[in-house]
């Protein structure tokens, strides 16, 4: 039976003329606001650049009813739940996601935030030296200078050529004449007539309509300002550009004065330059081996004026192909605007958006109705991309060279599952490995030590389901790079995946592979074998093609990926794959997997496509990532520019008291750490706290990036502040310590949980050899844990009971411990 489909979205306007869209989707299992502002960066006086980003940050500070300790960032961690900002050139956004039950508290303190802001000067001297931090990070990051130096290229006069991030220089909050500015951007767009609430959730309509009518009244009346457009993008009618480095191509696209339904068209055009199938421009160019990959987006728009980015990330071949790769460019676009109206892709364009929204998160959800999304090419757009197509409806379609051809249809959105076997089981069939259902163990009273673990959701009418599995290999030199190849001959299919709404994703954890597939269940059979497929028998393009360079990442993203992989250090030359070293890696490596959420419907199609995993189906216990007792420094090779620090402290044992000590002081800490380096310290702005399972083992996360600490100060910050752990433990409230180990343990009710975080959950118990109520018994031993325990806890985890794992991008505090499994100077 299909799931039940979210109802239309509801419009209404407030008294004090606050816009309000509301969606009731009876299938989520989280609600999600978002308020958007119609106020950004190029809104700013052109005096004081960055000051749009510097309210935001401001706002998130507290206000006399709701401090920042009870503010909104805290609540919604508190609650289990995201929040976030951010400012654009012609906007801001606020967003959070959190349980129903938490929804309205959420949804009071954003409204408070918004609306009564203290804008205290004392606050003001530190979040601006935050924002300093974070100025010098965007200068020394590569990946960021090279967008801002896309705009060189712009009109002089353009505010896309000027610094909006806001640094100590430009945010002269000494200055009378800034905090004038400051008041009066605040005072004139932070008011309804400049704000729209777009509010997701499975509640009724009518409560979700009583939530924002009750709440969203608190927001100051106002009426809409009429944002100053900008000058032209380019001088002198000029309509491309192209920026060229030594692995990348950059070319931007301009156009003026579009009609309305021009955000859709654009949409609708990047959809199809993005797709990497046969006949395509980004085919053509794998092909001729000149590019590794290509991303289309808008990077602006508004008030008629757009531009489209095309980032080439170049194969070596590829790296004088500018010119030619232009005109390839400027054809297939001559091709495209040659079709009138382009049904059978309109048709296409209709699925994919209706499955997008249908497999979206509240949160994306929300943020979709905030950005006006339709799953229907109006007429206004298709009038719209015949504008957008325009200058190139006279451009050559017949070049010899190129057999240009509209994508074809995407089979994962249409109906996938096969008919059922008759004289099975229902949900088995002959060629059944592997899995099985919970009815044939009763069926059958007896054990199974199958290798693929299904679970049951309650009450699971989302339509969603994930599938889990991982192959344990040998520990052979370059089994990294061959990873890399692999994954790399996954794009086109996980492109495909993912419009069809399923994320698929292609790992390596140590010596360990891991497929994961999460999202609408009906195409996930179909996607699994198609990747089994391109893994065991890649492409002959795959050993032919130059490896794709892994992505440049600030220092903090580069030592989070490092530890989720942890590849195992070894000083033996990689060797070199073919197909037949990987077909006997691949009968050599032990598998293990879990399926959670798939109805009975589609399990004969499952169990088809699991037939197909390679190796031996064997259960096995992953080993943590540090020893217990062990102190061990890891220097990642980065950009040193900025000191970052990971510190990974897994708890003692694997057992259930452990994991919820765990978990409860990784939620008594999150604020508290934040509080003490972020905003006390100054140290960045890039702090953060966070509870993280790897291989099974759960463990506390404390991560850093400063401009201008040592990494041996950054340290010895850590170590103080998990040395006063049990102190802040002993001095909480009676009263408060209830509340926040209640609110800790409802957070994993697994009817009420999301698939993808009940999937990791579960996947991470299943890796620790947990029973299936795991969730239950984490619950139960939250609810009982003492403050006593935690304060042992507390003292474990700053003696490292259970190990230390340091990632930092340089070398350890001691200048002679260098190695990698070298120990933490002055802490043995």
């Amino acid at each position: 039976m299909p799931a039940p489909n979210a109802q239309a979205l509801q419009c209404i306007t407030l008294a004090n003329g606050l816009r309000v869209s509301l969606r009731h989707a009876p299938q989520l299992k989280r609600c999600a606001a978002v308020l958007r502002v119609a106020a950004g960066s190029h809104d700013a006086p052109t005096a004081w650049p960055g000051l749009a980003h510097f309210l935001e940050h401001l706002l998130f500070l507290g206000t006399e009813r709701f401090p920042a300790a009870d503010g909104l960032m805290a609540y919604v961690q508190r609650h289990g739940g995201q929040v976030n900002a951010q400012t654009r050139e012609r906007s801001t956004e606020f967003f959070f996601e959190l349980p129903p039950q938490a929804f309205a508290g959420g949804l009071e303190r954003l409204v408070d935030m918004l609306a009564r802001a203290r804008l205290a000067p004392d606050e003001q001297w530190r979040e601006r030296e935050v924002l300093e931090a974070e100025f010098i990070a965007w200068s020394r990051d590569t990946v960021a200078q090279r967008q801002f130096q896309l705009y060189a290229g712009l009109s002089e006069h353009h505010p896309l050529r000027g610094v909006h991030a806001g640094n100590r220089a430009s945010l002269q909050v000494e200055d009378p004449a800034f905090q004038q500015a400051l008041q009066a951007f605040y005072q004139g767009f932070y008011q309804s007539g400049q704000m729209t609430l777009s509010l997701v959730g499975p509640q009724p309509l009518e409560q979700l309509q009583a939530l924002a009518q009750s709440l969203g009244a608190d927001l100051r009346p106002g009426q809409a300002i009429e944002q100053k457009a900008p000058v032209a993008l380019f001088e002198h009618g000029k309509r491309s550009y192209q920026q060229a480095g030594a692995q990348h191509l950059d070319l931007l696209l301009a156009w003026e004065e579009l009609p309305e339904g021009a955000r859709q068209a654009l949409d609708f055009l990047c959809t199809w330059l993005n797709d990497s199938q046969p006949g395509g421009l980004a085919a053509e160019l794998h092909g001729r081996l000149w590019i590794n990959s290509l991303n289309v987006t808008v990077l602006y728009q508004f008030a008629g004026q757009a531009l489209v980015r095309l980032a080439f990330e170049l194969a070596p071949q590829g790296v004088d192909q500018g010119a030619e790769i232009e005109a390839l460019l400027a054809d297939w676009l001559g091709f495209f605007a040659s079709h009138a109206d382009w049904p059978g892709l309109r048709r296409e364009y209709r699925l994919l958006q209706n499955r997008k929204a249908r497999s979206s998160t509240a949160l994306e959800r929300a943020r979709q109705d905030a950005g006006d999304a339709s799953p229907e090419l109006s007429d206004a757009a298709l009038s719209a991309l015949k504008v957008l197509l325009g200058p190139f409806d006279s451009a050559p379609v017949d070049n010899p060279a190129v057999s240009w051809r509209l994508p074809p249809a995407n089979p994962f959105l249409r109906s996938t599952a096969p008919a059922e076997h008759p004289g099975l089981i229902r949900g088995q069939t002959s060629a059944h490995r592997g899995l099985r259902t919970f009815a044939q163990d009763r069926l059958h009273k007896r054990r199974d030590s199958s290798a693929i673990t299904p679970v049951e959701l309650p009450a699971n009418d989302s339509g969603e389901a994930a599938l889990y599995l991982r192959w344990q290999l040998d520990d052979l030199p370059g089994t990294h790079a061959l990873q890399a190849r692999l994954n790399q001959g996954l794009h086109t299919l996980r492109a495909q995946a993912r419009q069809a709404g399923v994320e698929l994703s292609f790992t390596v954890q140590a010596s360990a592979w891991q497929l994961q597939l999460i999202g609408w269940h009906e195409p996930i059979p179909a996607i699994l074998e198609q990747a089994l497929r391109s893994l065991t028998t890649p492409s002959e393009a795959i050993w032919q093609a130059p490896p794709e360079p892994p992505k440049a990442l600030i220092p903090i993203r580069e030592l989070l990926r490092a530890l989720s992989e942890q590849p195992a250090a070894t000083h033996v030359p990689p060797q070199a794959w073919d197909a037949e070293r990987l077909r006997r890696l691949w009968s050599e490596a032990k598998w293990q997997g879990l399926a959670l959420g798939f109805p009975t419907a589609i399990q004969t199609a499952l169990n088809n496509a699991l037939s197909r995993t390679p190796g031996s189906p064997a259960r096995e216990v992953p080993q943590p990532p540090v020893a217990s007792g062990e102190r061990r420094w890891q220097t990642v090779p980065c950009d040193t520019a900025e000191q970052a620090l990971l510190l990974f402290c897994p708890a003692p044992s694997d057992s259930l008291v452990d994991d919820a000590c765990w978990r409860a002081l990784g939620q008594l800490v999150q604020a508290p750490f934040y509080q003490r380096l972020r905003v006390e310290l100054q140290l960045g702005y890039a702090v953060f706290s966070s509870v993280r399972q790897i291989q099974g083992r759960t463990g506390l996360l404390l991560g850093v990036q400063s401009p201008g600490t040592s990494l041996a100060q950054l340290l010895g910050h850590f170590e103080s502040f998990l040395v006063q752990l049990p102190e802040r433990i002993a001095s909480l409230d009676d009263d408060a310590w209830l509340a926040q180990r209640e609110s800790l343990a409802a957070q994993f009710n697994l009817a009420d949980l999301p698939l993808a975080q009940a999937a990791e959950l579960l996947w991470q118990a299943h890796l620790a050899n947990h029973s299936s109520d795991y969730l239950e018994q984490l619950a139960s031993n939250l609810r009982c844990l003492q403050r006593e325990q935690l304060q042992v806890a507390a003292r474990q985890l700053a003696e490292a009971a259970g190990g230390w794992l340091c990632l930092a991008n340089g070398a350890a505090p001691d200048a002679g411990s260098q190695a990698r499994t070298g120990s933490l100077p002055g802490l043995q």
